[in-house]
C-alpha cells in the first residue's frame, strides 16, 4: 500500500475581532477631518427678487436659453447623485458647517441680491413677502427649518438683537421653511404651540413657508438642510453677510459689527437716529476677499 504523507498542519492564529473593530474606530477618529474655510464668494441671486411669479410663457422662453437648460442638467445630476441621508450624514462632519462667516461686510458692488420668500405670518396668518419687508431696512434673516438650526441661529443673533432690536431701521426676520409637504402639514397643525415659543414681538415677522427653494440654495450656499443659516440684508435687498450651523464667538461679532456698519450709513443716508459707532467696513484686499 501506497503510504499516505499527512501534512502538517499549522496552529491557527486566534483573531481578536473586537481589537479590530476599536482600532477601525480609533483609525477613523484620529483622521483629521479637513479644515472649513472662509466663504469665497458673494451670496444671493444676480437677478433683482420680484413679488410678481413667473409666467407660463417666461418660464418656457427661460428653459429655450441653452446655459439655463445646462444648468438645470447640471443641478439634476448633483441631486440624483446625493443618497436620501446626505444631508444628515454631513452633519457629523464639522457640525454640517460648510464654510466660516467673512469677517467683514461682502462689498456692496460684488454683493448678490436675496431671493424673494412668500410666507404666512406666525401672528395674524397673513401672506407677505420678504422682498417687501427688507425694502428700505436693515435685516437679519435667519433660515430655519429643524430644531438644531433654531439653536444654530440664535447663537448667531443673540448679542446683535440685544443691540439693535430697539433700533426703527432694524428687523429680525426668521423663516421657518418646510419643503417637504408632510412636515409643512405638521406644522400646520402645531402652529398654536409654536406661537408659545416665539416671543409675542417676533411673531410678525417669522414666516412659515413650504416655498420651493430648489433652485436658490446652491447661490445661498444652503447646502444642508439640516443646519440654520443666518444673513444681513441692507436695504437694497442685497445680501452682505451670512453664516450657517454653529457661531464661533468671531462669527457673532462679525454679525454685530456689520449690522452696526449698516444701520449707522442707512441713518446718514435718511438723517435718522444715530447708530453704533463701529468700524467702517474694512476696504481693499481684505473686503475683496470676504466677497
Amino acid at each position: 500500500m501506497m503510504a499516505l504523507r499527512t501534512a502538517s498542519l499549522r496552529p491557527c492564529r486566534r483573531v481578536n475581532f473586537n481589537q479590530l473593530r476599536f482600532s477601525s474606530q480609533n483609525a477613523a477618529t484620529d483622521k483629521a477631518e479637513p479644515p472649513v474655510s472662509k466663504l469665497s464668494r458673494p451670496l444671493g441671486m444676480r437677478e433683482y427678487p420680484s413679488t410678481i411669479p413667473k409666467t407660463r410663457m417666461e418660464t418656457i422662453q427661460s428653459f429655450m436659453d441653452q446655459d439655463t437648460r445646462m444648468a438645470h442638467r447640471r443641478h439634476l445630476i448633483k441631486e440624483a447623485s446625493k443618497g436620501y441621508f446626505n444631508d444628515l450624514n454631513a452633519t457629523r462632519r464639522n457640525g454640517g458647517k460648510t464654510w466660516i462667516a467673512p469677517s467683514v461686510m461682502i462689498r456692496e458692488d460684488k454683493s448678490l441680491y436675496f431671493p424673494n420668500v412668500a410666507g404666512i405670518t406666525l401672528d395674524q396668518s397673513e401672506k407677505r413677502d420678504t422682498a417687501i419687508m427688507c425694502s428700505g431696512r436693515v435685516s437679519v434673516v435667519a433660515m430655519l427649518s429643524t430644531a438644531i438650526s433654531e439653536i444654530h441661529a440664535r447663537g448667531f443673533v443673540e448679542r446683535t438683537l440685544e443691540r439693535f432690536q430697539s433700533h426703527p431701521s432694524f428687523q429680525y426676520i426668521q423663516i421657518n421653511l418646510q419643503e417637504n409637504v408632510l412636515k409643512s402639514l405638521l406644522v400646520k397643525v402645531f402652529t398654536s404651540s409654536l406661537r408659545r415659543t416665539v416671543a409675542p414681538e417676533q411673531q410678525p415677522n417669522y414666516l412659515i413657508s413650504t416655498q420651493n427653494m430648489e433652485y436658490v440654495r446652491e447661490p445661498l450656499g444652503m447646502v444642508n438642510s439640516k443646519i440654520g443659516y443666518v444673513y444681513l440684508v441692507d436695504e437694497a435687498l442685497k445680501v452682505r453677510w451670512g453664516g450657517c450651523a454653529d457661531a464661533t464667538a468671531d462669527e457673532a461679532q462679525s454679525l454685530l459689527s456689520c449690522t452696526g456698519v449698516l444701520l449707522n450709513r442707512l441713518d446718514k443716508k435718511f438723517g435718522g437716529p444715530s447708530g453704533s459707532k463701529h468700524p467702517e467696513e474694512i476696504p481693499g484686499p481684505a473686503a475683496a476677499k470676504s466677497s
